[in-house]
């Protein structure tokens, strides 16, 4: 290292000191210096917003406190049926359509019956012409029978031979076979007039019961044909149901069997009517069970059914403990349990406003309902409710979390 030149080092003696902080500096830095604590007292004295965890008002039925167990399913009429003709034929005329309500008996379609007509016609000729053939066979007989007694006279006394009270006897016998000849013809003339009669009938396509045309298969100018073997034809030409007996086949897992019984309450709710509740009835559980499923179909009777209600339609049913009267089919208000502060007299919920802060609500707190619980208050559905407020005060700012 070189050695330093001590000799050369030399102060100066008429250097000034640095300058002080001026006046206007020091002013700058006590007001941040007051700003900064003002800043950090209004921390300390304003509270900051507590992070809730919030849910709904939600709408609920009184029945769900007596749910057992919910199934799916769908509505179907007991009774449905394809109207159509035992004959074969041509649709000439089709009087209803789709939606269309009949009476049992009525005329929906008709066939071309030319043909079967014109059978008909030569069947009742034919029953005129044995009816006279037996008109005769019985004249010949009353004719043999008065020429059998006046030769039983004469033979007695002994003006004709025996020969010819033989021949009388043999006339006598022959009229009787004709008649009953005559008769059997008669009889098999009738018949085959209501033979041809019916074929006539079967042209005319009634409704067997009262019911709804659902569907509509044929129309004019089909072939219609009870097997459909022939090439397009159809075998039915409306589809009928009996909208006083529908009900809804819920189908009902094998494990579950034992909560069911026939003349069970239940509720049924439609996928195109949620807002709506039906009362119903376990009828008839099939015994029998889907293997591939595991399920057993149940059908449930809809007690209070309405003209909305449609076959096919998709169906909740929920199974019952105890049947609910109409009065309690009316919706509530309900809500998470956890979300109701106090107790008795004191019960409130707390409702988030659109600014973020909470508004305590008094409400009376009902029965429990499955996973919610009946409140009435001056609520709608759809509004926020904090969860678990414990100590939280009205007018206080909150920051909602994730939603339960």
């Amino acid at each position: 290292m070189n050695d330093i030149d001590l000799g050369k080092l030399r102060v100066n003696r008429d250097g000034k000191a640095a300058p002080k902080a001026s006046g206007k500096f020091r002013l700058q830095r006590r007001h941040l210096l007051i700003g900064a604590g003002v800043l950090l007292l209004l921390y300390m004295l304003v509270p900051s917003a507590a992070s809730v965890q919030t849910t709904q008002v939600v709408t609920a039925w009184p029945s769900q406190q007596y749910l057992l167990l919910n199934s799916t399913g769908y509505v179907v009429a007991r009774r449905k049926a394809a109207v159509a003709s035992k004959g074969t034929g041509r649709v000439e005329w089709l009087g209803v359509s789709e939606g269309d309500t009949v009476k049992e008996g009525t005329v929906v379609a008709r066939l071309e019956s030319r043909d079967v007509e014109a059978t008909y016609h030569a069947a009742v000729a034919n029953t005129a012409v044995a009816a006279a053939a037996l008109t005769t066979a019985q004249n010949e007989l009353e004719d043999a029978q008065r020429n059998l007694e006046r030769f039983n006279v004469l033979f007695r006394k002994k003006l004709v031979s025996l020969l010819n009270m033989q021949d009388a006897k043999s006339r006598h016998a022959r009229a009787v076979a004709s008649q009953a000849s005559a008769k059997a013809a008669l009889d098999a003339a009738k018949a085959n007039e209501e033979y041809a009669r019916s074929g006539v009938e079967y042209t005319q396509i009634r409704a067997p019961f009262d019911g709804v045309v659902i569907s509509r298969s044929a129309n004019v100018g089909d072939i219609v044909t009870p097997l459909s073997s022939a090439a397009d034809a159809k075998g039915a030409v409306v589809v009928m149901a009996d909208m006083s007996t529908l009900e809804v086949d819920a189908e009902v897992s094998e494990s579950s069997l034992a909560s069911i019984k026939v003349g069970q309450p239940c509720e049924i709710v439609l996928d195109a009517f949620p807002d709506r509740r039906y009362r119903g009835e376990v009828s008839v559980v099939v015994p029998a069970v889907n293997r591939s499923s595991a399920t057993v179909t149940t059908k449930v009777r809809i007690l209070d059914a309405d003209a909305s209600i449609l076959p096919d339609m998709s169906a909740r049913v929920g199974f019952l403990s105890r049947a609910v009267d109409v009065a309690n089919q009316k919706p509530v208000l309900a809500a998470n349990p956890e979300a109701i502060a106090g107790e008795g007299a004191d019960s409130r919920v707390y409702v988030v406003d659109g600014e973020g802060r909470v508004r305590a609500v008094p409400v009376k707190a009902g029965v429990q309902l499955g996973g919610v619980r009946e409140i009435q208050g001056e609520l709608k559905t759809g509004e926020t409710l904090v969860l678990n407020p414990g100590k939280l005060r009205d007018g206080k700012r909150v920051k909602l979390a994730a939603a339960k």
